[in-house]
């Protein structure tokens, strides 16, 4: 067994590809329209869904927005540098939301950055962990 994606639904389409594939750097492996449905699928990730767990963006027709809720958390990308990449998620035009530094209570260092519909993504440094 392997963990194969996360679903994460999403308001627009075109915007959250360019924010994964653009911002931070993911490539868009495949996208499906399903109009008899009503939504739209597109994975991307950091290599082929053969070898790597992958996002799936699910658009459904109509919806732009979701409500939250308190039971999901984050989605987490190990990074060189958290700073750097903090810098370079701002000069993309992204949403920095928790500055690179050590957690609280611990040395791994971490970062958190919001995608468009809100979602959080964290940036844990490598070798702090």
């Amino acid at each position: 067994m392997r963990m194969l994606h996360t679903m994460l639904r999403v308001g627009n389409m075109e915007r959250s590809i360019k924010f994964y594939t653009e911002v931070l750097g993911m490539k868009l492996l495949r996208q499906h329209d399903y109009p008899d449905g009503q939504f739209t699928l597109a994975f991307v990730g950091y290599g082929a869904e053969s070898d790597h767990t992958v996002l799936e963006l699910t658009y459904n027709y109509g919806v732009e927005s979701y409500d939250m809720g308190k039971a999901y958390g984050h989605i987490a990308i190990e990074v060189d540098d958290a700073y750097k990449a903090c810098e370079a998620v701002r000069n993309a035009g992204g949403k920095v939301v928790r500055e690179a530094g050590p957690m609280m209570h611990g040395t791994t260092v971490i970062a958190f950055i919001e995608d468009p519909d809100g979602y959080k993504v964290e940036f844990i440094q490598a070798g702090t962990y």
